[in-house]
């Protein structure tokens, strides 16, 4: 423990009301002006502990242990001194920003709000407390947004407007939830300086949660592994990961990927992957499962200017082949995975499946399922793709039989076999969309799509939400069925690591371009455009490197 901490946790237990327990023996702290980092799997306590500090506990749970914050005691407080907690020593911001923010009000009803009801400041001091704020966190033209809705913010402005909203408070500590795991590497970048920087001017305490071992070794100056609602291993970000003592941890770093030229699990993926493309086209013996040419696609939102998100692109993959799409939000990736999955329709260009051009919109049972079965794609949020009155198992089962992929005796043991293949246990084939964890939700939607064997699987930052080790498992599935199956992916990800892991060569786009592509090994290891390099300078790297 820290002398003189600002947090104290000490034998933290939690207990639901039918005996299971979520959290034994929990012990850490966190010093004034300290980050100390919570690392582990889904599932590992590391959201519920951050929580009990401020009295968010699940109903009826039965605490044990103690959590003292700034010299008070939380466990047992009554829920008048919880609420003070939260307003004037402790603020947390959460994973997914969009959850945390009424998207009926405004950007300035949500940031002064604070200020107005439980600090009595006028409305018109707490509006220009409000831009101050905004200012501080880098939000452009801050006065300019406080009229605007949720909607009308991308993911990054809309994690610094979640940020301002927590430091209205002036919190002593602030907790953050995985708060950069949906943000490309360059906004991710710079989330974490305002972050810092905050952390530095107003000598907070910074609880960081997060799977991304390389982002808490680069900002982290202490760090406690969690597995199964206990602390595993603590010690300084330096000694955890240069020096892991326990096989958890050392399993963990392992699964983490790595844009270093020399990683293990990236060169044995590119040992185990087929025949490179070439991006100037498919090879002269084989017809490729993805062929764009000039590639074109403008929207016309009404009123206001058109905006190209994808101009001229061309990419090719081969059968069995992998290619990665990277660049920030808005660059026109996602745009680009749309269209050849037939979501949307090009301006201009030719775009060719498997030998054949897209014919628009299938009509016909018989015409869907034949897209479905030449093109799946799995989506960021696996929430949405979902539907929520299935059952996991249901999900899979129902994609196995609309498909003929097995006999109706046998669907329910391949349906639990994929699930299990992705890191599921058979008691989740039953399991409601609701009570899964987004990891998991993503691993459904990952089982479903392969389990009809599809020639194409388009990938849109499938991974971002799912630990290291999950990911790592996800990863070596699709390793193997690319190798059983022939399958061809288009991988979409801001994860620079995971994309060296996963494919054979690498486009990078920005402003609707692809400026740069060719094997990944060769951009990631020797970038020529300057585009690249930042993206690039901008992955978390440890501290001491």
């Amino acid at each position: 423990m820290t002398d003189n901490a600002l947090l104290t946790i000490s034998e933290l237990t939690l207990d639901l009301p039918n005996g299971r327990r979520l959290l034994d023996g929990i012990s850490l702290s966190v010093a004034a002006g300290e980050t100390v980092g919570l690392v582990g799997e889904s599932g590992s306590g590391k959201s519920l502990t951050s929580r009990t500090v401020l009295g968010l506990t699940p109903p009826r749970a039965i605490l044990g242990g103690s959590v003292l914050l700034d010299g008070g005691e939380v466990i047992g407080a009554p829920p008048r001194e919880l609420l003070g907690v939260r307003r004037e020593r402790a603020a947390m911001i959460f994973q997914d920003p969009r959850a945390g923010i009424n998207p009926m009000r405004t950007i300035g009803d949500h940031m002064t709000e604070s200020l107005r009801l439980c600090r009595g400041v006028p409305a018109a001091e707490a509006r220009r407390a409000a831009v101050e704020l905004l200012r501080s966190v880098r939000l452009p033209r801050p006065e300019d947004h406080l009229d605007q809705y949720p909607h009308e913010f991308s993911g990054g402005m809309l994690q610094r407007v979640m940020i301002a909203g927590a430091l209205t408070s002036a919190p002593k500590l602030l907790i953050c939830d995985e708060p950069t795991t949906a943000l490309d590497v360059t906004t991710q970048a710079e989330i974490i300086d305002v972050l810092e920087e905050q952390r530095a001017a107003r000598g907070m305490g910074m609880l960081f949660i997060t799977h991304d071992l390389n982002l808490a070794a680069s900002i982290c100056d202490r760090v406690y592994v969690m597995s199964a609602g206990r602390v595993e291993e603590q010690g300084t970000a330096k000694r955890i990961f240069l020096a892991p003592e326990t096989a958890y941890t050392k399993q963990l770093i392992a699964a983490t990927p790595s844009i270093a030229a020399g990683d293990a699990r990236g060169a044995a993926v590119g040992a185990a992957a087929s025949d490179p493309s070439r991006l100037d086209g498919p090879p002269a013996s084989a017809e490729p499962v993805v062929l764009a040419r000039d590639l074109a696609k403008t929207y016309h939102p009404h009123g206001g200017a058109a905006v190209r998100a994808v101009a001229g692109a061309s990419i090719s993959i081969p059968r069995g082949g992998s290619l990665g799409v990277v660049g920030e939000s808005g660059s026109g990736k996602s745009t680009l995975a749309r269209m050849i999955v037939g979501l949307e329709r090009p301006d201009s260009g030719e775009l060719r499946i498997s030998g054949r051009a897209p014919a628009g919109a299938p009509r016909g049972r018989a015409a869907r399922l034949a897209r479905a079965k030449s093109v799946q794609m799995v989506f960021q949020d696996p929430y949405l793709s979902l539907d929520p009155r299935i059952p996991a198992g249901r999900a899979v089962e129902d994609a196995l039989r609309l498909h003929g992929r097995s006999e109706r005796a046998d669907t329910r043991r391949r349906a639990v076999s994929l699930l299990q293949a992705v890191g599921l246990r058979e008691e989740h084939a039953s399991a409601m969309p609701r009570t899964l964890s987004g990891g998991q939700r993503q691993r459904v939607a990952i089982a479903r799509a392969i389990a009809i064997e599809p020639d194409l699987l388009v990938m849109d930052e499938a991974t971002s939400a799912l630990d290291v080790s999950v990911q790592a498992q996800v990863l070596d599935l699709i390793d193997r069925v690319r190798a059983e199956q022939g399958l061809t992916i288009l991988f979409i990800s801001h994860d620079l690591g995971v994309v060296r892991c996963v494919c054979d060569e690498t486009v990078v786009m920005r402003r609707g371009v692809i400026v740069e592509g060719r094997r990944t090994e060769e951009l990631l290891g020797a970038p020529q455009h300057e585009y690249t390099r930042h993206l690039i300078a901008s992955v978390p790297q440890p501290v001491w490197e």
